[in-house]
């Protein structure tokens, strides 16, 4: 199995468990009883410049552990003094030791659009990402079946939440061309094995509508990878780990803020 067969079968277990304890009633109710409109995810990648989603993460299955003493709050407040356009919060526990109360609080300190970014397999946990306060979900192509994919992004839409939708080769593009997704990430990491090609997100650009926002996904990690992205004309990026590890993150965020477009 791969380390993604060995997630989504985690996961699966993890969202039976959940529904024990929070009835699928209980979870769209909570959904329905959200305070607050979502923030817009989408727009805020729409401004002109560099446009960064800096990502809340503890821990992953290739990297091990990053900073398990990670203040959400704290991070969030330094990435938006950054410059950065939203926020994504793992909250994955068992492969990322994130939480959802990790969204909550980055959300709170800030008033940056939030991205959950989780394995999301089934409807019970689109109703929960809207309760626990996102403003948009991830949806991963090759983790999903047709009908899946464009059941679960047609009812996040309508629950007010955007969608990154992210894809890996032609054949996810092709499928995420097919639901119409209005708002693509291209992952430069193998699901399969994680291994990662910064370049990747640039030669997959091409398989995308035009019109259609690209986000590059994973291995940015230096001046050097953002430029060369800018050169190939992609603009947007989410960035994790080294954001996480920098001992400014602020100042690193800026500076990618004044490299040319």
């Amino acid at each position: 199995m791969s380390i993604l067969d060995n997630i989504l079968a985690a996961k699966r277990a993890e969202i039976s468990a959940a529904q024990t304890r929070v009835s699928q009633a209980e979870i769209e109710q909570l959904a329905a009883a959200r305070r607050d409109s979502p923030r817009g995810f989408a727009v805020a990648l729409e401004a002109p410049g560099v446009r960064v989603i800096a990502e809340l993460k503890r821990a992953s299955p290739s990297r091990g552990d990053i900073r398990l003493g990670l203040d959400a709050a704290a991070t969030a407040r330094a990435y938006a003094c950054g410059g950065a356009a939203a926020l994504s919060v793992l909250t994955d526990a068992a492969f990322f030791k994130g939480s959802a109360e990790d969204l909550k609080l980055a959300r709170e300190a800030t008033g940056l659009p939030v991205l959950r970014k989780d394995f999301i397999i089934s409807a019970y946990q689109v109703y929960e990402s809207c309760a626990m306060g996102a403003d948009a979900i991830l949806l991963i192509v090759r983790a999903l079946d047709d009908e899946s994919l464009e059941a679960l992004h047609r009812l996040a839409l309508g629950l007010g939440l955007d969608v990154l939708t992210e894809v890996y080769d032609a054949q996810d593009a092709e499928r995420a061309n097919r639901i119409g997704a209005r708002l693509v990430g291209v992952n430069n990491r193998n699901l399969a094995d994680f291994k990662t090609d910064a370049r990747h997100t640039e030669r997959m650009a091409g398989l995308l509508p035009p019109g259609v926002p690209v986000v590059a996904l994973s291995g940015i990690s230096s001046d050097a990878d953002v430029s060369l992205a800018l050169a190939a004309g992609i603009r947007r990026f989410l960035v994790g780990e080294t954001l996480v590890r920098a001992s400014d993150p602020a100042g690193l965020l800026r500076r990618w803020m004044s490299l040319e477009v």
